[in-house]
């Protein structure tokens, strides 16, 4: 690689007169020569000192304590007005109430009670019976619509999977049938002698066994491309007395 286009160290200065050069690389420059010291306002030593750091925590606590006490204090002043605004209703339903029943006397309002209470628990437990025999009934017709669904869904798997069992079957049957009807054209084919009797009562003319003759045995000129491409391949002997050029050598030039 050529260092043509590099900067030499130390340049060529020509003559031996000249002066040297005064001229130095901003890298070759001290850089950094002062160590660096906090200044006022970076949390110097003496700023440190003259921190209270304990007087500092009880004041923000103190902050704290007042924000979360007047917090509770708002709280609980709309707290109390709600309760004051739900007791004046609550008076109010109360006196309407005694000024309606003033009028009654103590075995009218005994009676009425009574009633009332009759009334709305027959009303608990009809409404409880109404629920619970509809609740008994769809429950009872779900459970035996699912058992039945289930039971057809069964029997339904159990047809189809019966008919592919079947299907297959059947399948296998008819492949084997076939494979053994043509295994046994092959052999009545491959041996002629199996095949005489039905040969003879078929047809009125003797059986044949002579070998048939190809269209190419009488031609004149037969076989003429044999031994064209029987050339002997080449092959490596690492053996010049057993190699192949050596013995085509001494046939020709020693024998």
């Amino acid at each position: 690689m050529t260092t043509a286009a590099r900067p030499t160290f130390d340049p060529a200065r020509g003559k031996g007169s000249q002066a040297p050069t005064r001229i130095y690389s901003s890298r070759d420059l001290a850089s950094h020569t002062k160590l660096k010291f906090r200044q006022t306002g970076q949390t110097t030593q003496d700023e440190l000192n003259r921190v209270d750091l304990k007087a500092q925590l009880k004041k923000a606590e103190q902050d704290h304590y007042e924000k979360v006490n007047k917090v509770a204090k708002l709280g609980a002043g709309l707290s109390n007005s709600f309760k004051d605004d739900n007791d004046e209703d609550q008076e109010q339903e109360v006196a309407s109430a005694a000024g309606e029943t003033s009028a009654e006397t103590p075995l009218e309002r005994k009676r009425r009670l009574l009633q009332e209470a009759e009334r709305l628990d027959k009303d608990d437990s009809d409404d409880s019976d109404a629920s619970k025999d509809s609740d008994d009934s769809d429950s009872d017709d779900s459970d035996s619509d699912d058992e039945d669904d289930t039971a057809e869904l069964l029997r339904e798997l159990e047809k189809i999977k019966r008919e592919r069992a079947e299907e297959k079957e059947r399948q296998e049957r008819i492949q084997r049938e076939e494979e053994e009807k043509a295994r046994e054209a092959q052999v009545a084919a491959g041996n002629p002698l199996l095949d005489m009797p039905e040969a003879s009562a078929s047809s009125s003319r003797p059986m044949d066994f002579s070998i048939k003759r190809r269209w190419d045995e009488d031609v004149i000129f037969k076989n003429q491309a044999r031994g064209m491409d029987d050339k002997p391949k080449k092959r490596f002997i690492n053996d010049t007395l057993r190699s192949d050029f050596h013995r085509k050598f001494m046939n020709k030039y020693v024998q």
